[in-house]
């Protein structure tokens, strides 16, 4: 039997606000993904990332345009803010084109009492348009700052699940994807 490639994956960190919890529920995805077999994790902070102002050929956007380029999946964590997603997540989606499509994506979310899904509803409304298959499972936490102990731990048994099954359906279809690339171009 064959040595199974594994599947590359880049998590995205969408929020960049001062004061927040995203790089704590990122961290605990992380672990959660590096325990599941024949994934290899790549982590972009927005907060970190100089993101294009528009589709040119800056050494920012081909950098941002290869990293996107190489993934075969990806996972957002999104907060929600007034009912919608971060303005740094969508101009990440609008600063590439091509490499996005026909690839997985799965959300990660939280906020307050809607847990970001309000966010995570109208970004597979933004990813749609960009040719990404959304995955069904996603993962949310509610009243977000109450979910993790000091130590970035939770004990969410739902949030638990959701990403371990989130993972299988973003593995499945990156290997399915990454199968029919091989044997001819994305029509889109």
């Amino acid at each position: 039997m064959s040595e199974i490639e594994p599947v590359r994956l880049e998590l995205i960190i969408g929020s960049t606000r001062v004061g927040r919890i995203a790089p704590v529920v990122a961290n605990w995805f992380v672990e959660r993904a590096r325990t599941y077999p024949h994934v290899e994790l790549g982590v972009i902070d927005l907060l970190e990332t100089s993101l294009p102002q528009n589709l040119d050929d800056s050494p920012a956007t081909d950098a941002f345009r290869a990293r996107v380029g190489r993934a075969h999946g990806f996972v957002a964590v999104t907060s929600e803010y007034n009912h919608g997603y971060p303005a740094a997540l969508k101009t990440a989606f609008d600063s590439v084109k091509h490499e996005w499509r026909a690839k997985p994506i799965g959300f990660v979310s939280y906020g307050g009492v809607s847990g970001g899904l309000r966010a995570t509803e109208q970004l597979r409304q933004v990813v749609a348009e960009l040719h990404m298959v959304s995955v069904r499972q996603s993962v949310s936490f509610h009243q977000v700052r109450k979910k993790f102990d000091d130590n970035g731990r939770t004990t969410d048994g739902a949030a638990v699940d959701s990403a371990d099954r989130m993972l299988a359906q973003l593995v499945w279809w990156a290997r399915a994807v990454r199968l029919q690339r091989g044997t001819e171009s994305y029509p889109g």
